[in-house]
């Protein structure tokens, strides 16, 4: 956990220093981090202290003098393997309660701090939101980072919407302790507001406003010395939510997604005009006369039916200044489709994302319980093969060991995330990946059979070869 700890800190290190905060908060942050680190302390524990444990127990001969006492190898680590149940028992309930709720604690103090801290919000070459508006700046410098170079700001409308866009090659900070309004001035930049009037004709006239100026004001009134650090929001993520709320919110947000997708391919359809039933035509109803000058003379029967069989045929019903007509539509309605599946195609893909999510934060929970309990059966077994205790040997096998399995648990549910795989695989790709090998660990030491015997691997590899060439007795 200290080391980890650590690295969290060199992480988070631009958040937290240089920001005038108090060593009380960042206490604070850094004891939120520590359960969300448990997810990644907690296996690497078990796993290396199985292995010195019971290195140092074979490397003092304490498990031959069982065996010579009739004490088997699982009979010695009954007491052990209760433990390290109950241990999974308690990462379950650890994982479905206190990490949710470390989770928002730590979301909820940054969101704080950078409303008492204003310059801790703005971070470089992303998107930051502030006090109502969307900022992005390219450097900042100064004392406190109170110089901002190439800003870009969106404001937000009463209704949540980015109507207006500002852009400056300069900006700067400027506040006070004795004052509740942060000043940010802007040098030498643009101003671009979308109007929204509430007559069909002024928005035709006035659809928006433009300026360029050298200085723009915006004041910013902060409450700094009212803002409480622990007050908490409604802010829910998928890593914020136990068991219960997944499962609840894994079905709503299915349920969106299928009426989404399924609204968008029924407007789809209607525009296209594919797929709809033709009624059949009255012969008693007159047929109007048609605005466009028929150039084939056959009569309507003979056209119909089977005799279309491309778009040529059907083309050739009208003239040619017609026909360019025709093409020309239909290529914009395609042409419209086509950038409407576009541009929804993202949306469903960030529905489908979070949905993953849900699917891989539940399962997560489970594979965290029980991979305690697999690599113990790994880490135990392999302790007693190698015969070696201390930090040397078994430190670099746990390590291996480790990263081998949380690079495949990233990699699994990056995988998941992005629909590559299903969330269920990704969840526990690594845990059952460490299962067969904790399952062949526990047999050869069991069996008190070394790691892995030179002479087995080549009895293997040439079994094949003997029985064929095996020599024919008369």
């Amino acid at each position: 956990m200290f080391i980890f700890i650590f690295q969290t800190i060199w992480l988070f290190i631009d958040d937290i220093a240089g920001k005038g905060l108090d060593i009380i908060i960042i206490g604070k942050f850094l004891f939120y981090l520590m359960p969300n680190l448990t997810e990644k302390v907690l296996p690497l524990t078990v796993l290396l202290s199985s292995i010195l444990t019971f290195g140092a127990l074979a490397e003092n001969y304490e498990f031959a003098a069982m065996k010579a006492s009739g004490i088997s190898l699982q009979r010695s680590m009954l007491s052990i393997i209760i433990l390290v149940v109950f241990l999974g028992g308690v990462t379950f309930y650890f994982a479905n309660t206190v990490i949710p709720a470390a989770e928002q604690k730590i979301y909820n103090l940054r969101r704080n701090i950078a409303k008492v801290k204003p310059a801790a919000v703005i971070e470089e070459g992303v998107f930051s939101d502030f006090e109502g508006m969307n900022i992005k700046v390219d450097n900042k410098f100064g004392n406190n980072d109170k110089y901002l170079q190439n800003v870009i700001i969106h404001k937000k409308s009463n209704l949540q919407k980015n109507n207006t866009v500002i852009k400056a090659n300069s900006g700067e900070l400027i506040s006070s302790e004795e004052s509740d309004i942060i000043q940010l001035v802007l040098s030498d930049g643009y101003y671009y507001e979308e109007l929204v009037p509430k007559a069909a004709d002024e928005r035709k006239r006035h659809p928006f406003a433009k300026a360029n100026f050298e200085t723009y004001i915006i004041n910013i009134e902060i409450p700094e010395n009212t803002q409480d650090l622990e007050e908490e929001r409604n802010v829910r993520t998928d890593k914020m939510k136990n068991i219960s709320r997944l499962k609840k919110d894994i079905d709503s947000i299915r349920e969106n997604n299928l009426t989404v997708i399924g609204a968008f391919s029924k407007n789809i359809v209607t525009r296209m005009g594919a797929f709809t039933p033709i009624s059949q035509r009255d012969t008693v109803e007159q047929i109007p006369e048609n605005q466009f000058t028929r150039t084939d003379t056959r009569p309507l029967e003979e056209i119909g039916g089977d005799s279309v069989q491309n778009t040529s045929d059907i083309l050739g019903l009208y003239q040619e200044w017609q026909q360019g007509q025709i093409i020309s539509a239909a290529s914009n309605a395609v042409s419209n489709i086509l950038n409407s599946v576009t541009g929804k195609k993202q949306d469903i893909q960030n529905k489908y994302k979070i949905y993953n999510m849900h699917i891989l934060s539940l399962h997560k929970k489970y594979a965290l319980a029980l991979s305690c309990i697999i690599l113990f059966f790994v880490g135990a077994p392999l302790g007693a093969i190698i015969r070696k205790g201390g930090l040397g040997l078994p430190m670099v096998i746990a390590i291996v060991l480790f990263l081998a399995y949380y690079f495949i648990g990233v990699f699994a549910g990056n995988y998941a995330k992005e629909g590559n795989i299903h969330p269920v695989l990704g969840a526990w790709l690594s845990t059952l990946i460490m299962l067969p090998l904790g399952i062949f660990l526990t047999r050869r030491a069991t069996a008190d059979r070394g790691l892995m015997s030179f002479g087995h691997v080549w009895d293997v590899l040439t079994e094949g070869i003997r029985k064929r060439f095996k020599k024919k007795t008369p």
